[in-house]
């Protein structure tokens, strides 16, 4: 050990050579020295001052919600959107052919889930046990139930009771099943049930720092939470009664209502804020093009928002717009890009409208809408869906028209149903918005997508994406148990909500 510790010092081979050379008493000496000096403040010393060991949570809490946001808005635009059929790939596109296991420009949101409620779990775990950090409990609980729940709905059973502590705790943990992290105990539900009582415990002045999404207001954390609360028990709406609690949600009434309420945070025109899209090269850009499924229905309704997520194709005569049907084979098909739209403005040269969202407005009173159409409370179904349309449009700065919802986009449009018209709405609505559109079709079958063009998945759409190589190499054994509850890590096996 004496010895490393001075070729840690940077001696020279010379002074190696001296120092064997030294007398019995002079060695003895020497020893002494470095024993006591190897001993003696020996963390201090081997502490370098300039790397914290320690992160303050508010610098942590911006992170998560940054990085997570960020990440996710990328996941939407490249992969979600294939999945839901918003956006149709060109190239390296084996995703959008629906080899979930092959992904290519994104496809793997795995790591940005298990990276992000890892670092939340060390805030949450700092808020318990260090009275100053005490205001930061309740907002690390919902946004633990907000990823978590984001985590299972697009994998089903996954680490999660022995998961996010590896510095303490397993680094192999078991897979749960998607029924009992919603229900359990410390699962999302309870997350945020605890996280809304954290908050109204709070009793100290000790602001929330690092909070991009509410700028420190935990009356909406609390919006936010009850919000997800409306969110996920429709979700589970068919497998369990959820009538009573969402009732008394909205009665209640302290849930998004406005856009201005919005767990959102905003992107900007530069580095390093702005959509990741703008800054990667532009044939990666150009990569994604319109879908047939989402100029069919845009057009279908007339809905003015294709100008806002779509440019005219450059062949067109008359500023039209063009799709491609999804999940072509690159190698067999020679595709002229002037002849299809690409994505908007917004998701290029002006990425400060855009938003990471989080959860909005809009998506609360489509679900309320939905609960009502189902009977689940007693509302107004018709109103909170056309509340949700005229926020969407707002949301996604577009005016909305005065006759929309009287045309084919009303709520008893001849030939639909309510539930077809409010999920249609949602799906719209959260282009880029991760996976939402991909997992409401999953849940409702809404709206209707269309078989791809050279499936590699036996013409069916997934309901779920597959684990990612890395587990089976780095969590084997556990693994290998939900491998086997989903055939074989299928993308065919729904998830318990869904079953």
């Amino acid at each position: 050990m004496r010895y490393y510790m001075l070729i840690g010092q940077n001696l020279s081979v010379p002074k190696q050579i001296e120092i064997r050379s030294l007398t019995g008493w002079s060695l003895a000496i020497l020893a002494l020295l470095f024993s006591t000096s190897c001993t003696k403040d020996f963390e201090a010393i081997n502490t370098n001052p300039n790397a914290p060991s320690a992160v303050q949570p508010s610098l942590l809490l911006r992170q998560v919600i940054y990085d997570y946001g960020e990440n996710m808005s990328y996941e939407g635009f490249v992969a979600g959107d294939l999945l839901a059929q918003h956006r149709t790939a060109l190239d390296f596109n084996l995703f959008d052919r629906h080899a979930l296991k092959s992904p290519q420009l994104g496809g793997n949101p795995w790591p940005v889930f298990y990276t992000n409620l890892r670092d939340n779990e060390i805030i949450l775990n700092q808020a318990r046990t260090t009275e100053t950090f005490a205001v930061y409990e309740g907002p690390a609980l919902i946004m633990k139930a907000y990823m978590a729940a984001g985590l299972t709905d697009l994998f089903g059973d996954v680490p999660y009771f022995e998961a996010f502590n590896g510095v303490e705790g397993t680094v192999t943990p078991a897979y749960d099943l998607q029924e009992d992290i919603y229900l359990n105990e410390n699962g999302i539900l309870d997350n945020l049930d605890k996280g809304i009582a954290a908050i109204e415990n709070y009793s100290d002045v000790i602001p929330l720092e690092g909070d991009i999404l509410f700028d420190r207001d935990l009356e909406a954390w609390v919006r936010f939470a009850n919000s997800l609360k409306i969110k996920h028990l429709v979700r589970i709406s068919n497998k369990i009664d959820v009538s009573a609690e969402l009732q008394m949600l909205f009665d209640a009434g302290n849930y998004m209502q406005t856009n201005s309420e919005n767990a959102i945070f905003n992107f900007t025109n530069s580095d390093p804020n702005s959509f990741r899209l703008a800054q990667l090269r532009i044939g990666d850009f150009n990569n994604f093009v319109l879908s047939e499924t989402m100029e069919d229905i845009l057009v279908n309704l007339n809905d003015t928002r294709i100008s806002t997520f779509f440019r005219p194709f450059s062949n067109s005569d008359a500023n039209g717009f063009n799709g491609l049907l999804n999940g072509i084979d690159a190698s067999q098909t020679s595709i002229a890009l002037a002849d299809y739209s690409l994505a908007g403005e917004a998701f290029r040269e002006d990425t400060s409208t855009l938003d990471a969202n989080f959860i909005t407005a809009w998506e609360v009173h489509f679900a309320l809408a939905e609960a009502a159409a189902k009977n689940l409370i007693n509302a107004d179904g018709q109103q909170l869906y056309n509340t949700g349309v005229a926020l969407a449009f707002d949301y996604w700065n577009t005016a909305l028209p005065a006759d929309y919802l009287s045309g084919n986009a009303a709520y008893n449009a001849i030939g639909t149903t309510p539930l077809q018209q409010i999920i249609t709405q949602k799906w719209i609505a959260n282009t880029i918005n991760g996976y939402e559109g991909w997992v409401e079709f999953n849940r409702t079958g809404f709206p209707e997508l269309r078989t791809i063009s050279a499936s590699l998945n036996a013409d069916l759409i997934p309901v779920r994406l597959p684990y990612p190589a890395e587990e089976e190499a780095l969590n084997f054994e556990n693994y290998s148990v939900a491998a086997s509850a989903t055939d074989n890590n299928s993308i065919n096996v729904r998830v318990w909500w869904n079953e």
